[in-house]
């Protein structure tokens, strides 16, 4: 009778809160923002976090079989060591991208936009002929030109009032990022440091409230996520990196236009399983159409050997079954974390859907099994 009383009391207590809640909507909303925005750097800091440990486990099992193998370095602090080593290998990574492929980005991105400018003539021409209006066209590229951006942008600062109040508007937008962002690396180098003693306070916190059945399945919840992403995001990163510099490699010996700058393309888009090889190849083809239309269709057929190969050669030994989802749910998960939440969505919705697919199959496993069902 006593849990049934406590039952019917935290309903009670349950719709009474919801219903005060509803009833002060707008003002629930502006407390939730609010809330958001005073620990936005944790969560960006958590972020990183999570997103820096892959890495440095990577280097902290490398050192730990070196603590066991020589014992003179039996005092070396593994986790300071590991943290240092993946910022150092970041630093590295970003010198390498921005002193080989940067200036080829740039020299690829002013290429394309001086072929545009001067076929741009022919093919409204082609259009005109074939009956379609091509005014708006015309006004729209006219808006595109540099020059005359700058002396419309010169000529507004004569208004110096809106001018100075956009300038310190953005300036205070930009600041308070360049803050959020400084403070949660910050936040994230000392949870890496501290992520041991971390862990072991949140689990005595979790198993002191709650009774253990719970406090176990909330754990391996946890180990669970952790382990499927930490899995996804290296994998991942290693075949964004593969995949880049083959279609590099290929594109520079076949002479192909845009090399670097597709190369880049394709190591972002390979976050997005399926869809972003089938992308990054179509808007390669269609940049170097513009420059010689059978080197575009060249283009098609280098990209699709290089992803051939890469697939069938590279993929399953480097990388695998990294999550352990199938195509079919691999491809569902992209296209609605896609329509949801944008591209961002769609990489991490992956993950979270491998997550989803284990716990749902255990569940049912445990059920086939309390039935006695073997299927």
């Amino acid at each position: 009778m006593e849990k049934e009383t406590k039952k019917s009391l935290l309903l009670i207590t349950f719709g009474v809160v919801l219903f005060a809640l509803l009833m002060h909507f707008s003002e629930v909303i502006k407390i939730l923002q609010r809330g958001v925005s005073l620990t936005l750097p944790i969560m960006v800091g958590l972020i990183l976090a999570f997103v820096l440990n892959v890495p440095m486990k990577m280097f902290e099992r490398l050192f730990t079989k070196l603590k066991k193998k020589y014992p003179q370095l039996k005092k070396m602090p593994v986790t300071s060591l590991s943290l240092f080593a993946t910022l150092a290998c970041i630093v590295l990574l970003i010198g390498i991208v921005y002193t080989m492929f940067v200036p080829g980005l740039v020299a690829s991105v002013r290429s394309i936009y001086n072929v545009f400018m001067e076929n741009m003539p022919k093919w409204l021409s082609w259009l005109r002929s074939n009956g379609m209006d091509t005014a708006w066209i015309s006004r729209e590229v006219t808006s595109w030109d540099f020059n005359k951006l700058l002396t419309q942008i010169t000529g507004n600062v004569g208004n110096v009032g809106n001018a100075l109040g956009k300038v310190v508007d953005a300036t205070t937008s930009a600041f308070g990022v360049a803050m959020n962002v400084m403070m949660g690396f910050i936040i994230a180098i000392y949870v890496l440091l501290s992520k041991v003693s971390l862990t072991r306070q949140c689990k005595k916190m979790i198993y002191a409230h709650l009774s253990k059945n719970h406090a176990d399945k909330i754990c391996y919840i946890s180990s669970l996520v952790n382990e499927t992403y930490s899995k996804f995001f290296s994998g991942q990163c290693i075949e964004a990196v593969i995949l880049g510099l083959l279609i590099f490699i290929a594109f520079t010996v076949f002479r192909l236009p845009y090399a670097n700058l597709i190369a880049v393309l394709t190591a972002i888009l390979s976050f997005i399983p399926y869809i972003g090889a089938f992308a990054s190849c179509f808007i390669g083809a269609l940049l170097i159409v513009m420059v010689d239309p059978w080197k575009g269709l060249l283009s098609i057929v280098v990209y699709q050997v290089v992803q051939f190969i890469e697939n069938q050669f590279i993929y399953p030994r480097v990388v695998g079954g990294s999550v352990g989802l199938a195509p079919l749910w691999t491809l569902s998960a992209a296209l609605i974390g896609g329509n949801l939440f944008g591209a961002i969505g769609m990489i991490f919705a992956i993950p979270v859907t491998a997550v989803l697919y284990v716990l749902l199959k255990d569940d049912a496993n445990r059920r086939l099994q309390r039935k006695k069902i073997d299927i």
